[in-house]
C-alpha cells in the first residue's frame, strides 16, 4: 500500500470492517438518486445543482466499492486515494475513472464555493456519472 493510503488508515480518516452489503447497497441507491436529480435540474438548466448532483453521484458509486472492499472512508479525499489504491491501481477500474472523479469533485468545489459552472461541465459530468455508474453495478454484480 501507499504512504498516502497507509497514513489515512494510521490517522483514522479510512478505517478497515464494519461493513455490511446493505451499506453498499444504499449507497449504490444513493449514487442512483443523485444522477436522477443531476439530470432533472440540469433540464431545468439549474447547472449548478446538476454538477453537485452528478459529482455526488460518482462519490456514491465509488463509496459502494470502496465498502464493498471492506473500507470506510472519513472525507472527500480519503476516498479519492482509497479509490485510487484499491480500484485504480490494482487494475479493476481504467485510470480514466479516477481521472473523471478528480475532476468532478474540483468541479463540484468550483460550483459550490467559487459560484463557477456551466452547461457543458454539468454536462460532461453527468455522462461521466452515468459511465462509471454502469460499470460500478457491473462489478458489484460479480
Amino acid at each position: 500500500m501507499s504512504y498516502e493510503f497507509d497514513k489515512l488508515l494510521e490517522e483514522r480518516k479510512l478505517i478497515k470492517g464494519g461493513i455490511t452489503p446493505e451499506m453498499v447497497e444504499k449507497e449504490m441507491k444513493n449514487a442512483k438518486l443523485d444522477l436522477q436529480r443531476a439530470e432533472h435540474t440540469y433540464d431545468e438548466e439549474d447547472y449548478k445543482w446538476a454538477t453537485v448532483m452528478a459529482y455526488y453521484s460518482m462519490f456514491h458509486s465509488i463509496r459502494a466499492l470502496i465498502y464493498s472492499k471492506g473500507y470506510r472512508e472519513k472525507s472527500h479525499r480519503a476516498l479519492l486515494i482509497a479509490f485510487k489504491e484499491l480500484l485504480i491501481d490494482s487494475g479493476i477500474l481504467e485510470e480514466k475513472y479516477f481521472k473523471n472523479f478528480d475532476y468532478a469533485m474540483y468541479l463540484r468545489e468550483s460550483a459550490d464555493y467559487r459560484g463557477e459552472y456551466s452547461e457543458g461541465s454539468a454536462a460532461e459530468t453527468i455522462e461521466n456519472a452515468k459511465d462509471l455508474l454502469t460499470v460500478v453495478e457491473k462489478i458489484l454484480k460479480r
